[in-house]
């Protein structure tokens, strides 16, 4: 399937293929082949594309090992672990089509950086937890937890990869193999006990956790023997810049009973954890949201390859690794959080229940339910100073695909938002005849068990606006304040209007 040809522009140079992937540059060596930059043929995403050599694999025996990798990542859709998004085979090699990560290593960013602030630390924390914590729900330990195999985004956003010596978790069953890095293995690994699996993880993130706060090892020694030795003893220097909750968390992850060790539920509550924890790291157990078909994922699809939505559709229900209809449609859905909407990484969210949204619409709360079942109504909050207007749509849709038919409605007209919270966005565009930004803030709420209403709410002016008013006592308040009420209206408006197609 690799195929090489000619770049037109008088110079011959090779292009090499491999299916629909032009092969670039070279990222990196390892020990069974190369990685390189990959550009899809037809969406123009890049992908990495890890080279193995099916002879090396052969004479280092470690065919198991790759497979086990191949085989954990393809069961794998979480935003913190490495996407693996197509294997393709030929008789000298194995192409790994894989998420292209162009932030490097977690390891290097502390090797720069030293210790890090303990907001950062905690983000990432939290992040790696979660990515831990979805592997071990679906029985993988991954069992070579360390910076090194942790990679980051243009967004810094943690990506867990390199599944080599991961294994499946059989109840009742343990594992006796001593693997993974000497730094960052458990008491029970380097004594060769047997083990169940997620301990051994929690003890490699805890050791993480510490060198993201230290900016270095809680456990080392050039001298094996003497660093088994030190990591048996579980005793460790804690510097005195850490406050009182984070080392609570790391005695409780660095325990050398692992049956004494803290579990990863008590890891997700622990105060010091849940500190500014973004919802969607955690989504419930009963989401649908792998269900759930991106819209726009499949227009790009079908505009790039010039076929129907149902052939779409057919490709995403097949079990084909290899249809490019289904690999293309979630390069692009994997790719939006490349593209200029912020924060894209919250459309991983539950379905049911809400995190923002499972609090009842206001009106609910003061036992008044005026929000009619028709499309659209209005009400007046008269509690409010300013008397504030609000525009409703109520919805039965699923609280995670509103949100994302809002998102491509406002992108199409061109509209400008900051997301305050996964089901809160604040909205503003620019009034072509004042000059001036009319805004508003849209928040999705939970009328009843099954329905939805995606509020609209006008907010203050422009501070231009502001400023003239106390600027110029002559002019009349509520004729700026009638005008950006007007201009309120068209705005929502023109989202229903876009929203309604």
């Amino acid at each position: 399937m690799a195929e090489k040809g000619r770049r037109s522009g008088g110079l011959e140079q090779p292009v090499v293929k491999i299916g629909l992937y032009v092969l670039r540059e070279t990222l990196g060596f390892g020990s069974f082949g190369k990685v390189k930059i990959a550009e899809h043929e037809i969406t123009g995403h890049k992908v990495a594309v890890k080279i193995l050599n099916r002879r090396k694999i052969k004479l280092l025996e470690v065919a198991e090992k790759i497979g086990k990798e191949i085989n954990n990542l393809k069961l794998f859709r979480h935003p913190h672990i490495i996407k693996l998004h197509q294997v393709i085979s030929t008789p000298m090699d194995i192409f790994m089509i894989m998420e292209y990560v162009p932030g490097g290593e977690l390891f290097e960013y502390i090797k720069k950086r030293g210790k890090l602030k303990e907001s950062e630390a905690r983000r990432f924390f939290q992040q790696i937890i979660s990515g831990v914590d979805y592997c071990h729900r679906h029985m993988i330990v991954h069992r070579d937890l360390k910076p090194e195999n942790l990679l980051l985004d243009n967004n810094l956003n943690v990506k867990i990869a390199d599944f080599g010596l991961s294994n499946m978790m059989l109840d009742g069953e343990f594992l006796r193999t001593s693997c993974g890095s000497p730094n960052y293995a458990s008491p029970e690994v380097v004594s060769g006990m047997l083990y169940a699996g997620p301990e051994v993880d929690i003890w490699s993130c805890g050791i993480i956790l510490y060198a993201l706060l230290c900016g270095m090892l809680p456990f080392d020694d050039q001298y094996l023997p003497a660093l088994f030795q030190k990591i048996k003893s579980g005793v460790f220097t804690i510097p005195d810049y850490l406050n009182k909750p984070v080392v609570n968390l790391l005695c409780c992850m660095l325990t050398v009973d692992p049956m004494q060790r803290i579990k990863m539920e008590d890891i997700k509550n622990h105060d010091w954890f849940k500190k500014d924890l973004p919802p969607y790291l955690f989504p419930s157990p009963i989401s649908t949201d792998a269900s759930i078909i991106d819209t726009y994922a499949v227009s790009e699809v079908c505009e790039k390859f010039g076929v129907q939505e149902r052939e779409v559709h057919s490709s995403l229900l097949s079990t084909d690794p290899h249809d490019e209809l289904a690999v293309a449609y979630h390069l692009f859905k994997d790719n939006k959080q490349f593209e200029s909407r912020p924060n894209l990484k919250d459309f991983y969210l539950p379905t049911s229940p809400m995190s923002e949204g499972d609090k009842p619409h206001p009106e609910q709360l003061k036992g008044r339910h005026r929000c009619q079942s028709g499309p659209v109504g209005s009400t007046t909050d008269k509690t409010s100073k300013k008397g504030k207007w609000h525009l409703g749509i109520r919805s039965r849709s699923k609280p995670l695909h509103i949100m994302n038919e809002v998102f491509q409605a406002m992108k199409a007209l061109d509209m400008e938002w900051q997301i305050i919270s996964p089901f809160s966005v604040r909205v503003r565009k620019l009034h072509q005849s004042t000059s001036k930004y009319v805004k508003m803030n849209l928040q999705l709420y939970l009328v009843d068990y099954n329905s939805c209403l995606l509020d609209f709410k006008s907010f203050d002016a422009d501070e231009n606006v502001n400023k003239s008013q106390s600027a110029t006592p002559t002019k009349s308040p509520p004729t700026n304040e009638s005008r950006h009420v007007i201009h309120f209206f068209e705005l929502c408006s023109y989202l229903i209007a876009k929203l309604a197609c």
